[in-house]
């Protein structure tokens, strides 16, 4: 008998007791992860802020030397400077996609002295890389002569204008919300896709 009134004495202390270290458990492990999910996230924008700054150079470097007429071969440059071989996400970078890159050309314009980057409308581009070979012939500082290739990732792009594409946190448990840097690269135009041996055209 007087075990059972030590158990009815002892058993609502323990289920008490019980109740707070739940609820201490609780508020510990929101922080914790809350922590832990913060620095994951914080590693995670590190990382693709490097790794888009690798991406444009790459893209620049296939786009140099890659045909700009041809679609299906700017389609490609776009996958492989974001280490695909089709349409998709850069590696744990999403929602960063081949559809963010950004190829531009550009002439340069001589007034006097000054010389100034410019990007070639649509109306100027040069039919096919043999055109762009033969203006810059008759004339490298024409508005059709493409002599730099520039690279940028961008939501959406207008001429200069570069849109970031928005940070997409893993977990909704950490708001971070913020534009991606568009990480520019220009390099110097060189074949641009034609091969030894083929003569200019007017184009």
């Amino acid at each position: 008998m007087r075990a059972i009134e030590r158990f009815f004495r002892i058993a609502p202390s323990r289920t008490k007791q019980n109740g707070v270290a739940a609820v201490e458990f609780a508020l510990v492990a929101f922080v914790f992860f809350a922590l832990f999910f913060g620095i994951v996230e914080m590693a995670r924008a590190m990382y693709i802020i490097n790794t888009l700054q690798e991406v444009t150079r790459r893209a620049a470097a296939f786009a140099t030397n890659a045909d700009f007429s041809n679609a299906a071969i700017m389609q490609g440059v776009k996958e492989h400077a974001i280490f695909r071989n089709s349409p998709g996400f850069l590696v744990f970078a999403q929602p960063v996609a081949d559809t963010h890159i950004v190829i531009d050309y550009l002439w340069i314009q001589r007034i006097g002295g000054t010389l100034t980057m410019l990007p070639i409308p649509a109306n100027a581009m040069p039919a096919n890389p043999a055109a762009n070979f033969a203006n810059c012939l008759a004339n490298p500082y024409s508005e059709s002569c493409i002599r730099l290739v520039r690279v940028r990732v961008c939501e959406t792009a207008d001429g200069d204008l570069c849109e970031p594409v928005g940070y997409q946190a893993l977990v909704s448990l950490v708001p971070f919300s913020f534009g991606l840097p568009p990480s520019v690269t220009i390099v110097t135009a060189e074949t641009l896709g034609m091969p030894a041996g083929v003569p200019t055209c007017e184009c």
